[in-house]
């Protein structure tokens, strides 16, 4: 008899969830070269998130949040180049106290290359894990880092924890540009979350659907929630989709 299809998870993560824009969290299976989506939980706040981590499982979860700090920053700055001591420190800092390090360290680059970046950073199309605005992605690490060991989770490379639980850091973006290329497909602008987005998602989910990515990977899902995937305009929950594929490919 063969055994449970292993659990896999992704996660669209906010440094600030609220009820209207919460972390959300999709849930699936493997199944030979298929990713089922089960279920979309949602989280309004840090610390209902952070005790779900900390449940017993057995998965594989991708986080669209950064796990690291590029080096250049890390040493330009006098930090420990250890990333569990480096954690430790970026935990203890307030917001406020990165920015103002983080803007001073730009300040004093030339134009065009204000920011360091992370040898993923780039082949990824991410923002620089220094970020912190428009999007927060330094803040958000500095969010989700720390619930994320605190929950045990192992980190491949970076920290050992409990290995039936394993975090990867996800590129949702990554795998949308390669299905649809730039098209937009979400706002958190409702007077801007247009037919063209919504197509642009159909045409997405139609792709993940076919597995008609790198990953060799199709999405199955039922058609209530393919409907509630294209009409949330904010696509955090398809985001959350994406992530949870490459958690399976990983």
């Amino acid at each position: 008899m063969a055994g449970p299809t292993p659990l896999v998870l992704g996660c669209d993560f906010s440094s600030s969830p609220t009820k209207s824009k919460p972390i959300v969290i999709a849930l699936g299976q493997m199944d030979r070269g298929r990713v089922r989506l089960n279920e979309l939980l949602t989280f309004p706040s840090l610390d209902e998130w952070g005790d779900w981590l900390k449940q017993e499982g057995d998965w594989v979860g991708g986080f669209d949040l950064p796990l690291g700090l590029p080096r250049e920053l890390v040493t330009t700055l006098g930090w420990p180049t250890d990333w569990t001591a480096c954690m430790d420190h970026y935990a203890k800092l307030t917001r406020a106290e990165i920015r103002e390090q983080f803007k001073a360290f730009c300040d004093a680059r030339p134009v065009g290359n204000k920011f360091a970046h992370r040898a993923c950073d780039i082949p990824a199309g991410s923002s620089p894990s220094m970020k912190w605005v428009n999007p927060p992605v330094a803040y958000m690490m500095h969010a989700g880092v720390p619930l994320l060991r605190a929950a045990g989770l192992h980190l491949p490379g970076l920290c050992h924890g409990d290995e039936r639980r394993v975090g990867l850091e996800a590129y949702p973006g990554l795998l949308a540009r390669e299905l649809i290329g730039n098209r937009s497909y979400k706002s958190d602008d409702r007077s801007k979350q247009t037919a063209e987005r919504w197509v642009a998602r159909s045409d997405l989910l139609q792709k993940l659907e076919l597995g008609q990515t790198r990953l060799g990977l199709r999405l199955q899902l039922s058609n209530a929630m393919r409907e509630k995937l294209l009409s949330d305009g904010k696509a955090d929950a398809l985001d959350a989709v994406l992530c949870m594929e490459q958690a399976a490919w990983g």
